[in-house]
């Protein structure tokens, strides 16, 4: 192992400072020594760099513990921004976004199934867009996809609504567009926008995003860390096979989750000509519509209960189009988990619908690689 020099001693301080601001709505000098446990003129030289990058900024005074009252240090909200897509199955979203997570500006697009083509130029019509709106500097983009991603290689391995395979979509991107690129499944990066910017998280937190849409998939937290498995593609529950010799999948398999409890299963089913229809019959009480639904639901709960089995991780957040059936679907959901899981494995389990909808999936996207790599913020060597 090599030492570490001073210079890379340097740069560790500058990002633990930055990292203890970013986790802040505004904090002192005095409070970022005492959490980063470096001395305050160490404190004192990473924040006046920071400040000279313009990304930190002064915002006021705090109250006095005894002497002079402390000068609050925050983020500078819009000194960087972030661009994250979430190409969704049925349309495309894409967003800037800066420091905090607020939507600068917001770009949609239909797509239709099945032509990758198409799909790809989409994505570039987005971010064609998004960059000619000038606001600057951008700073990295972030891309959730549906389906099975390396996200390590920026490679969209399986995409089939898509029709992608072993398509190379992060070397693409940075080919046209010159800055750094993170490719993640759609779920992972839902899972981190509701840790980062739900406004209700603890640091180092544990918990499972669950992105119920046209497809299913799930994101997994552990130590407020990305848990991505061994191959890249941990939470593909929407492919394991929950009933033997069922409906066949865009797989192969026949059987999977996502033939009974998706979106896409739903609609098949009951033979409605658009999402708001399906919701609208299910909350009218049609028969059909509400035994379908339901029973989606209840094989999504007991899926649920396996990875209480597998991870007993305390929180599930709900997220995607079927969460919209509202309560009666989200019961079913919960009483089927609970019935499935171990008691008092069930019993210690927190689940609830998360509160960022689509955006989720953008925020965390733009939000993955600032999350491992703050160098990317800075401009000036200091």
């Amino acid at each position: 192992m090599k030492k570490a020099t001073s210079l890379h001693t340097k740069l560790h301080n500058r990002d633990l400072v930055l990292h203890t601001i970013f986790a802040n709505t505004s904090i002192s000098r005095a409070e970022v020594a005492r959490v980063t446990k470096l001395t305050r003129t160490t404190v004192s030289d990473m924040v006046n760099g920071l400040l000279n990058e313009g990304l930190v900024e002064e915002v006021g005074r705090g109250e006095s513990i005894g002497g002079k009252t402390p000068i609050l240090l925050s983020i500078a909200p819009d000194s960087r921004y972030l661009i994250g897509l979430n190409l969704a199955q049925n349309k495309f979203i894409g967003a800037v976004v800066n420091l905090r997570g607020e939507i600068r500006e917001k770009i949609e697009v239909i797509v239709d199934d099945n032509d990758g083509k198409k799909a790809l130029e989409s994505v570039f019509k987005i971010l064609d867009e998004l960059i000619s709106k000038k606001l600057t500097p951008i700073v990295a983009i972030g891309v959730g996809a549906p389906g099975l991603i390396n996200s390590r290689e920026g490679v969209v391995v399986n995409a089939v609504n898509l029709d992608w395979y072993d398509l190379k979509l992060g070397n693409l991107l940075e080919k046209k567009y010159g800055i750094p690129i993170s490719i993640l499944n759609d779920s992972q990066a839902s899972a981190i926008g509701e840790y980062v910017y739900n406004g209700n998280r603890e640091q180092e937190e544990n918990y499972i995003v669950v992105n119920i849409n046209q497809g299913i998939g799930a994101g997994i937290l552990i130590n407020g860390s990305l848990f991505q498995g061994d191959g890249g593609g941990a939470g593909e529950i929407g492919h394991v096979v929950a009933i033997e010799n069922g409906e066949l999948c865009r797989c192969g398999k026949r059987g999977c989750l996502e033939t009974i409890a998706s979106m896409r299963a739903i609609m098949r089913q009951i033979k409605q000509s658009s999402i708001e229809d399906a919701i609208t019959a299910f909350a009218e009480n049609d028969p059909q519509t509400r035994e379908i639904v339901l029973q989606a639901g209840h094989y999504l709960g007991v899926s649920l209960a396996n990875m209480i089995g597998v991870l007993n991780i305390h929180k599930i957040i709900l997220t995607g189009d079927v969460v919209r059936f509202g309560a009666d679907w989200f019961e079913i959901v919960k009483s089927s988990m609970e019935k499935a899981a171990l008691s008092p494995m069930s019993q210690s389990t927190s689940l609830e619908v998360g509160r960022l909808g689509y955006d989720a999936c953008v925020l965390g996207a733009a939000a993955f690689l600032l999350l491992n790599d703050y160098s990317l913020l800075y401009t000036k060597d200091n």
